[in-house]
């Protein structure tokens, strides 16, 4: 196949990313905006040997998991005319199939990098609509937008019906604008708090019973309803670890972001390690977890890993939270991960292959894991799960 060539095909599946999978004529090709069960026509955009792009130029037959858009700027197909926001991929599915495609994506994944079948995953869906309270915007000539799903633009946004009700106003108001100097940059609201990046960005966030400082430039989770749902999960798997291990020991919170989960699990441990590489992130959660009760470490996870293995006799933990970044644990940490003294591991993923890399050496020390998929980012390919770790008794 060759850019330009125009094939029929029928969509297997949804692809890690969001784009359809088909195979015509043997070949794999990748079609964003399609869903499984479509019969369609489309030319390739860009062939890379193996396997190519393409967009659509004909929905022949639909797939009955196919839903009507509530954007106007979702595109239609990658070769639609007219403005195109990329902020979402399977607006065009119900959000039923949508949960049934990651669910799918993860068991893939697992499969195919660590050759690990996985056993029941528990789903935890999110109100699909006015979920997003954090979204990243670009200065456009006119109001700010998100990039075109085409490339080479920004889309100016007069609403967003993902978006939190009050980033949803702020955007029908046009009053919004990008800050001085910020060609890029972030907005967060929810409830009477709004945050702006380049401007007001720093402020108290109420999270279940808690309120926590946080800043507009600093990433924190997106999805404030799902993200009470993990939290409230992780202290009941606290309190599950906490029934067969010594409560002596500290607890470990890896790649820490501003401190959120370790300052609800404060007052369940006697000590708390703080790994952040981002030392902003990292004088936030100095605020949000008690001093008294915390070590902080402004380290990359390749330092930590070097100086816990300096440490005689090896640091000992009651339970390790790891949520890393999208590309995962680096190879020292999976070594080191592999090999800790903890009951339990819960790892925190945004991306499904990098968990099942990272899943395929741990379990060298430790069992299979048990995941839940939260659904974090309704209407987009971007997969949020929960895999819980036990630690393999010797012999």
């Amino acid at each position: 196949m060759a850019a330009g060539d125009v094939f029929e095909a029928e969509i297997e599946r949804i692809a890690g990313g969001g784009a359809g999978l088909a195979r015509p004529g043997g070949k794999v090709v990748f079609i964003p905006y399609s869903a499984p069960g479509d019969r369609l026509r489309g030319r390739v955009i860009r062939d890379h040997g193996g396997w190519a792009e393409a967009g659509i130029l004909e929905l022949i037959s639909a797939s009955p998991l196919r839903e009507e858009p509530r954007c106007p700027l979702y595109p239609a197909a990658v070769l639609s005319a007219g403005p195109d926001c990329g902020g979402c991929s399977l607006q065009h599915l119900s959000y039923n199939a949508q949960l049934e495609v990651k669910e799918a994506i993860i068991r893939e994944s697992f499969n195919r990098i660590a050759h690990i079948p996985l056993g029941e995953i528990t789903v935890v869906p999110s109100p699909p609509w006015e979920y997003r309270n954090r979204i990243q915007l670009h200065r456009g000539e006119g109001a700010p937008g998100f990039k075109s799903a085409a490339g080479g633009g920004v889309v100016p946004l007069g609403d967003c019906p993902v978006a939190d009700p009050g980033i949803r106003a702020l955007l029908r108001s046009g009053e919004l604008r990008a800050p001085p100097g910020k060609d890029r940059f972030t907005l967060y609201a929810r409830g009477e708090l709004r945050l702006l990046e380049g401007g007001q960005s720093r402020g108290k966030l109420r999270v279940r019973d808690r309120e926590l400082l946080m800043d507009a430039g600093i990433f924190f989770q997106s999805n404030a309803a799902a993200l009470e749902l993990l939290i409230g999960e992780i202290l009941d798997l606290a309190e599950e670890a906490a029934l067969g291990a010594d409560m002596s020991l500290p607890l470990a919170d890896l790649y820490c972001g501003v401190g959120t989960f370790a300052s609800f699990l404060a007052d369940r441990f006697p000590r708390i390690d703080l790994l952040e590489r981002n030392p902003a992130a990292l004088a936030l959660a100095r605020t949000n977890v008690p001093p008294e009760k915390a070590r902080f470490f402004a380290l990359t996870d390749n330092e930590w890993v070097k100086k816990k293995e300096r440490e005689n006799p090896p640091p000992e933990y009651g339970l390790i939270i790891a949520d890393p970044p999208r590309q995962g644990l680096s190879p020292a940490m999976r070594r080191w991960l592999g090999r800790a003294p903890a009951p339990l591991l819960i790892y925190v993923s945004c991306d499904p292959a990098a968990l099942a890399r990272d899943s395929g050496e741990l379990l060298k020390g430790w069992e299979k894991p048990v995941l839940k998929l939260f659904d974090f980012y309704p209407q987009t390919a971007h997969i949020e799960s929960l895999a819980v770790f036990k630690r393999k008794h010797a012999g």
